[in-house]
């Protein structure tokens, strides 16, 4: 069943240009009441309307989605602890500046790091090992007392730790301990082929990387970047470097399925956690600093959150770089999820639709009140 209202205005953000398609799905205490899919998933080279089951490039909801769940598993079996120094599990990270950053650190984006760096300008090789060791060599670039919203360094770093741990890549482990459990069909890292149609497509090529480098005083001549129709690969370009596998991005999936691992978070419904665990994506780790977090989750009291106004302070979300977003309420176990695909057939600058993001969730939680 869609809401009439938010399919509308999803649907004048398409006429503007924000994004070619979305397809949206609201839930309540584990029963999904609206979804509904708008405009086409892909525009070039053919045209394929959007559907309920079309699959996204959920880019940053990776970290939640896959890192964030094995790192709460394993912080509930005692494997780890949010105290843990990352040196504990690299040598890497022995070095004068870098001994005191924790696993906490690295799930609350308060290690330092900066949000980004293209590795395959700065790597001689994917090998995850040496992708840690030159991450290990950047400056702290920023204050440990601030959160730095978009590090994907982090994530790439907590990716090895998992592997050191489990003894097994993040995509065998997440496909034994996340997408077997909960049955999952159509959700994964590289897609198979011959599901391509239904893949919503993403940038041509990798011009808003290749741009992004370029301003901050990158030799981009000797890379050989992408320069085809990004469609049913993954668009980031450092998880391409990494054969399509990490832990900041890489995941595909379609609403229906994220919405079946965003269940995994709320304690009356999670299989996979226990109860108590589910506490640790609404605790505020950084009180007092820039913005808001809990494990691995921005937490709605951040100022100017795309939560908007209308979900709990204590709500709990992420945003992917493609247009994806998820935000979970956990007092009324309301789960809100919009994917859309704005680096399609879109020229640079792509569009920011954080405004669009909050008026979506504004009017998704009016509709759940007036179902009351």
């Amino acid at each position: 069943m869609k809401s009439e209202q938010i399919s509308n205005f999803l649907q004048e953000r398409i006429d503007a240009r924000d994004f070619p398609s979305a397809v949206y799905l609201v839930a309540e205490k584990g029963e999904i009441v609206f979804q509904d899919a708008l405009g086409f998933a892909v525009v070039e080279p053919e045209k394929i309307a959007a559907r309920n089951d079309t699959i996204y490039d959920l880019a940053s909801l990776t970290k939640v989605l896959v890192t964030g769940l094995l790192c709460a598993k394993l912080i509930e079996s005692g494997e780890i602890s949010l105290s843990d120094k990352v040196c504990k599990f690299s040598a890497f990270f022995s070095t004068k500046t870098k001994s005191q950053i924790t696993i906490q650190n690295l799930l609350t984006h308060t290690s330092g790091f900066s949000a980004w760096k293209p590795l395959y300008l700065n790597c001689n090789s994917n090998f995850l090992s040496d992708l840690v060791n030159v991450i290990s060599e950047f400056p702290n670039e920023n204050s440990p007392n601030s959160v730095v919203t978009y590090s994907d360094l982090n994530f790439i770093t907590l990716r090895f730790v998992l592997a050191e741990i489990y003894g097994k890549s993040i995509d065998e482990i997440a496909r034994k301990e996340i997408f077997e459990p909960l049955n999952l069909k159509d959700t994964f890292y590289n897609p198979p082929k011959e599901l391509q149609k239904r893949i919503a497509a993403s940038e041509k090529g990798n011009e808003f990387e290749k741009q992004t480098c370029i301003e901050q005083s990158y030799d981009v001549s000797k890379y050989e970047w992408r320069d085809y129709q990004i469609w049913g690969e993954v668009h980031d370009g450092n998880c391409f470097f990494m054969n399509g596998i990490s832990g900041h991005a890489g995941l595909f999936s379609t609403a229906e399925e994220t919405f079946k691992i965003a269940q995994q978070f709320l304690a009356s419904q999670t299989i996979l956690l226990k109860p108590e665990t589910c506490a640790l994506f609404r605790t505020n780790f950084t009180k007092g600093l820039n913005e808001a977090r809990s494990m691995a989750f921005q937490l709605a009291e951040t100022p100017d959150s795309t939560a908007s106004k209308s979900l709990a302070p204590d709500s709990f979300g992420h945003l992917g770089f493609t247009g994806t977003s998820l935000w979970i309420e956990p007092e009324t176990e309301r789960i809100f999820i919009l994917l859309t695909n704005r680096t399609h057939a879109r020229e640079l600058p792509f569009v920011n639709i954080n405004a669009t993001r909050r008026r979506f969730h504004e009017l998704a939680a009016q509709h759940l009140d007036e179902k009351r």
